[in-house]
C-alpha cells in the first residue's frame, strides 16, 4: 500500500521515515542502511574530523546505497567553532542534495545550500523558529519536541501539541521528531498534521547502529523514565540517558553557585564517544529520549523501518477506519 506524503515526494524515498543526524552515530553504515530500507539516513558532517574526512565519509556511504541519503550540518555557537564553510563546501562539491540543517543562526548555510539546488531541511525546536526558517527559504521542518533526545529548547512543548501547532501555521513538509519509534508513533504524527517521523534514539538499537552492544541494550533495558535533563540551569537544556555520569551533572548543577564550569568535565563529547563505542556506560553521557520505554529489541534498519510502516498502515486502515465505519452504522 505505502505511506506517501509530501515529504517523500519532496526527498524521493518510499517511505517517511528518517534517521536523525546523531554525533558519533551518523556514520555511512546506519545511513546507508535506513536509506537502503526505503527512509532518508542522514550522515553527520561534524562526527568527521576534518571536511576532507566528511568527503571520504559520503564516498562511503554511496558505495553502500543507491538510494537518497542526506548530510546534518549543526551551527552551535562556540569560542573555537569548527570550519562551518568548509564543511559546507564539502557537502556541496560532493554532490549531496539533501542537508538537514540545525542550530545557531543557519541563514549564510541555508542560502548557499539553496543557491547549489540542495534540499534544506531545518530542524527546530519551536513554531516561531520553524516559521522563520520557512521564510529563509528551507523545504521542510524538522520539529523537535519535548520527549526527544538532544536538545529540546526551553519552552518545554511536547509533541501532541508542538506538532499540530506547527502545521496550522507551516505551508513546507514538516516531519515530526521525539519520542517516535513504531508505527503508532507514525500514524499519530500523520494524524496531527506531520508528513513523516524523525527517529534518534530508535536507531541507536539497531544491528547496524556503529555503536557498543552494550549501549544497544542499555537503550532497550531502559523505559520512559530513563532519562535525566541537565544543562537547564544554563539555557540550554539537553535530555540524555539517565547514567552515573548524568545523575552527578544534575547533582553538581543543583548547587547554590553552581556555574557551567563545574561540570565541563564531565560533559566533554570526547567521552560521551567514548562510552558509545566502548560500551563503558559511566564513561560519559548518552544522549537518549524518553521513547527508550518504547524500545524492546535490536532489529536491523529493515526490519525496523517495515516494521513501523506495516505497523502504522493496520491502524490507519483498519483499527481507526473501523471507528469511523462503527460510528456510522450504529
Amino acid at each position: 500500500m505505502g505511506l506517501r506524503t509530501r515529504f517523500t515526494d519532496l526527498v524521493g524515498i518510499e517511505h517517511p521515515i528518517v534517521q536523525g543526524g546523531m554525533m558519533w552515530v551518523g556514520r555511512a553504515e546506519l545511513a546507508a542502511a535506513v536509506s537502503n530500507a526505503g527512509g532518508l539516513g542522514i550522515l553527520t558532517a561534524l562526527t568527521q574530523p576534518t571536511p576532507d574526512d566528511l568527503r571520504r565519509e559520503i564516498d562511503r556511504c554511496r558505495a553502500l546505497t543507491d538510494k537518497p541519503f542526506g548530510v546534518n550540518l549543526t551551527i552551535l555557537p562556540s569560542v573555537s567553532p569548527p570550519p562551518y564553510a568548509e564543511y559546507r563546501k564539502a557537502i556541496i562539491d560532493s554532490g549531496v542534495t539533501i542537508v538537514e540543517t540545525a542550530g545557531h543562526r543557519p541563514q549564510e548555510h541555508v542560502e548557499d545550500f539553496k543557491a547549489h539546488g540542495v534540499t534544506v531541511i531545518h530542524k527546530c525546536t519551536a513554531v516561531r523558529h520553524a516559521l522563520s526558517a520557512e521564510r529563509m527559504g528551507v523545504d521542510a521542518i524538522s520539529i523537535d519536541g519535548f520527549e526527544c533526545a538532544g536538545h529540546p529548547g526551553e519552552d518545554d512543548i511536547p509533541g501532541l501539541i508542538l506538532i499540530p501547532a506547527a502545521a496550522d501555521k507551516l505551508t513546507i513538509p514538516m516531519i515530526a521528531s521525539g519520542g517516535f519509534g513504531d508505527g503508532r508513533g507514525l500514524a499519530a504524527a500523520l494524524a496531527l498534521g506531520a508528513d513523516g517521523i524523525n527517529m534518534g534514539t530508535r536507531f541507536c538499537a539497531t544491528v547496524e547502529a556503529p555503536i557498543h552492544e552494550r549501549v544497544k541494550q542499555f537503550i532497550v533495558d531502559n523505559d520512559e523514565r530513563g532519562t535525566n535533563l541537565i544543562f537547564r540551569k544554563f539555557h540550554n537544556t539537553g535530555r540524555v540517558a539517565k547514567n552515573s555520569v548524568s545523575d552527578q551533572v544534575v547533582e553538581i548543577s543543583a548547587r547554590d553557585g553552581a556555574v557551567f564550569e563545574d561540570i565541563r568535565p564531565l560533559v566533554s563529547g570526547a567521552k560521551g564517544r567514548t562510552a558509545l563505542e566502548t560500551g563503558d556506560l559511566d564513561a560519559g553521557l548518552v544522549w537518549a529520549g524518553q521513547v527508550q520505554g518504547l524500545i524492546h529489541d535490536i532489529p536491523t534498519c529493515a526490519e525496523l523501518v517495515g516494521r513501523i510502516v506495516r505497523d502504522a498502515e493496520s491502524i490507519i486502515v483498519s483499527r481507526l477506519a473501523g471507528m469511523v465505519a462503527e460510528k456510522v452504522t450504529a
